[in-house]
């Protein structure tokens, strides 16, 4: 069974709508941790437009489950993680005028810099996952650049406009999760899943973990963040 991440972005999101100092993003992680949330992810992004450096501090400091920084290789990000020290850093994409991430991380395309990045973490003991379009190119050039684990991008799959492509883009995931595996890396996936979609991604043997923010977060609105985030390990299992 895989394990479950939960992105509290939009605790902050919420929060930044009205430049408040609440929501408090650090009070929502602690109660998915409670509710047996497998790890707490957040992306500081260089825009700071909902989780701020103080936030990620304290989130640091806060946790007892594992940590999981999303981030872009920008030298400056790069230097705060450096000295927070996450449990995990996922390098993915970053367009500024994006709503969130749109696409996985060119690694054949930035091979240098990323190869650079992965390096300068790992040297600090963080373990790093690349966030790729399953492709298999990608995959082989995160393998060749060192990288622990890369999850796989299921938004193609999540935004499926009909049953026939539902299906390939999930055949898809689960051909390139199962090649990945086959390399020697670990996998992960996320993006788009929900309640209505994770169970397909979850059946996957090798996927280690899934992260979910957006749907969870919403849920919670209506049931609260514990049960929102007990509700998808139930989905998971």
């Amino acid at each position: 069974m895989p394990k479950l991440g939960v992105n509290i972005d939009h605790i902050a999101t919420l929060r930044q709508a009205r430049k408040e100092n609440f929501p408090d993003p650090v009070k929502a992680a602690l109660i998915c941790e409670a509710a047996k949330a497998d790890s707490i992810v957040c992306h500081l992004r260089q825009d700071r437009r909902h989780i701020h450096d103080n936030d990620v501090l304290r989130l640091r400091k806060s946790l007892k489950t594992k940590f999981n920084l999303e981030m872009s290789t920008a030298d400056e990000i790069v230097k705060i993680a450096l000295k927070v020290k996450p449990d995990q850093a996922t390098l993915v994409p970053e367009r500024r005028q994006e709503l969130t991430t749109e696409g996985g991380l060119d690694v054949v395309r930035y091979r240098k810099k990323t190869a650079k990045v992965v390096k300068m973490l790992q040297k600090k003991g963080i373990t790093v996952n690349l966030f790729v379009d399953p492709d298999k190119k990608q995959i082989k050039t995160c393998k060749d650049i060192g990288a622990d684990y890369i999850e796989l991008h299921t938004g193609k799959y999540a935004n499926a406009s009909n049953s026939h492509l539902h299906k390939k883009e999930l055949a898809r995931i689960e051909d390139c999760a199962l090649y990945g595996k086959g390399i020697g890396l670990g996998i992960n996936a996320g993006h788009g899943l929900d309640y209505n979609n994770a169970a397909a991604i979850a059946r996957i043997s090798c996927i280690e973990e899934l992260n979910i923010g957006f749907a969870i977060i919403s849920a919670s609105v209506f049931i609260g963040i514990s049960e929102a985030v007990k509700e998808m390990k139930r989905i998971i299992r």
